[in-house]
């Protein structure tokens, strides 16, 4: 079942091309496990549900729109609470990490774990690893119950700190079985999530009876297979402030023009949905999307023209924008990511010399960069809800036995996806989909790329979906993040 210490993928094939992409599961490596009937068919919130449990056929498909002669596809198991579980409530000891940066929701998905695991499994030992990875082996941890976490929901950022690096899997996987914890919820990004699969295939060597399951998390959303990344809402929704305050001040002064900087280090969507939501902008400037400045075409003359007819214009830029324009950093964080340049700073000061020495144009340019602000504040709303659905879903599944998972949101369906359809690679913006195609139309602004790039570009990505069917171990990644709800995850 193993190969170089990695775990076979488990693939279950059904009739008409169903595939499903399973998770790992305790008793797949460890025989002869003792079951229990799940508490909840005695919990007073589930006793107006129909049915309680999930049955052990259900599965959410990954691509729902279909021709008719198409396969059914790759599936992933639905997530929600099984009839019988693994774990006796007073055997579990359970922790929570959250690593990398900062998100809305991240304390609202700490607090539903620890509720769903008191008040649904009646599990009373939970603890908060702090500081990240590094806090497994440094000895930080606090308790947590009800009380501690009853309002961490209401503030930003994280009650157990974060920190980025620190993965030191040995001294991590000794610290579990020393601290005698067999719950292990890991709340992160791409980079975290990676560091969970190593956790878990180290614990999965060594026999140990340990759940290890993630949470995806990212502001930029972008990791793949998931709708959406909790805290994505929160940032669009906070970043239309920073956007308004861009329009009045552009709009309130001759040639006025207010450059707002996003987050988006390798994936625009949040600047794409900011400016779809806003109306106010006239350029959105992403990663996925080349652009050039001077000659026919190019931003500066778009600049120009926008002034001379409306008097003034907002441009969004996402922070991994124009990269390439700029002599790129090499130097990497703790966790891996490139240290990009400041790409607001540089095409400020771009556009600044460009009217004042080339056109003689008089300009105010106003830059407004709300990064962190976007990022420290609690959900929303929608978030929230969809925070909960994630903790509930994932505490689900650990107490069923399953390992080796991340929680997520598919086609409006929670899932348990396997780490390694997560940590396979980014989830970007493809600039020849349809949400592209709608924010040109919103904007009026040009794509700055020629058609035979365009021809190119939908030869490659149809070559790749090709590819994919011939293959159907992967499906369309393009599938662009919706407001959806899983009412019954």
């Amino acid at each position: 079942m193993e190969s170089n210490g990695i775990s076979e993928q488990k693939i279950v094939t059904g009739d008409s091309g169903y595939i499903l992409q399973d998770v790992p599961h305790l008793s797949d490596y460890i025989p002869d496990l003792p079951t229990y009937s799940n508490p909840l068919q005695d919990n007073p919130a589930y006793s107006v549900v129909k049915q309680y449990f999930v049955h052990v056929d259900d599965s959410v498909p990954q691509k729902i729109v279909v021709h008719k002669d198409s396969p059914r596809g790759i599936h992933f198991r639905r997530a929600g609470p099984r009839q019988k579980i693994y774990f006796e409530p007073d055997e579990v000891r359970a922790c929570i990490v959250t690593c990398g940066g900062l998100c809305p929701g991240l304390n609202t998905v700490i607090r539903e774990i620890v509720y769903s695991l008191y008040h649904m499994y009646g599990v009373t030992r939970v603890l908060g690893i702090e500081g990240g990875y590094k806090g497994f082996y440094a000895r930080n941890t606090i308790p947590l119950t009800p009380k501690v976490v009853n309002d961490i929901h209401k503030r930003g950022g994280t009650i157990l700190g974060t920190s980025r690096g620190g993965h030191d899997t040995s001294k991590i996987v000794h610290s579990i079985q020393d601290r005698g914890i067999n719950q292990v919820y890991i709340i992160g990004g791409d980079g975290t999530q990676k560091g969970a699969s190593v956790i878990f295939e180290e614990i999965r060597r060594r026999g140990l009876k340990v759940v290890v399951a993630g949470i995806p998390k990212t502001i930029d959303n972008d990791i793949p297979v998931i709708d959406r990344s909790f805290g994505f809402d929160t940032a669009v929704e906070e970043a239309q402030r920073a956007i308004n305050a861009a329009h009045v001040e552009a709009e309130s002064v001759e040639n006025g023009i207010g450059l707002v900087k996003l987050m988006g280090r390798y994936s625009g969507f949040i600047a794409m949905y900011a400016t779809l939501a806003s109306r106010d902008v006239d350029c959105c400037l992403i990663p996925e999307s080349p652009f050039y400045l001077d000659g026919k075409g190019g931003l500066y003359e778009y600049i120009e023209k926008q002034l001379k007819e409306n008097g003034h214009m907002v441009i969004v830029i996402a922070e991994g924008a124009g990269q390439e324009l700029l002599s790129e950093s090499m130097q990497q964080d703790a966790s891996g990511n490139k240290l990009l340049q400041d790409v607001g700073l540089w095409i400020s000061q771009g556009i600044k010399d460009y009217f004042s020495k080339q056109k003689k144009m008089t300009i105010n340019l106003k830059y407004i960069d709300p990064t962190y602000m976007i990022r420290a504040v609690p959900g929303n709303a929608a978030d929230n809800v969809y925070c909960t659905l994630l903790a509930q879903s994932v505490v689900h599944g650990a107490m069923a036995g399953y390992t080796g998972f991340t929680s997520g949101l598919v086609n409006g369906r929670q899932t348990y996806i396997p780490f390694y359809r997560i940590n396979e690679k980014q989830h970007k913006v493809v600039i020849t989909d349809r949400m592209w195609a709608r924010l040109l139309s919103s904007t009026n602004q040009p794509s700055f790329i020629s058609n035979k790039e365009v021809i190119e570009d939908r030869k490659e990505h149809i070559s790749g979906e090709e590819k994919n069917e011939e293959t159907q171990l992967l499906d369309d990644e393009n599938r662009v993040p919706e407001n959806v709800d899983d009412s019954q995850p």
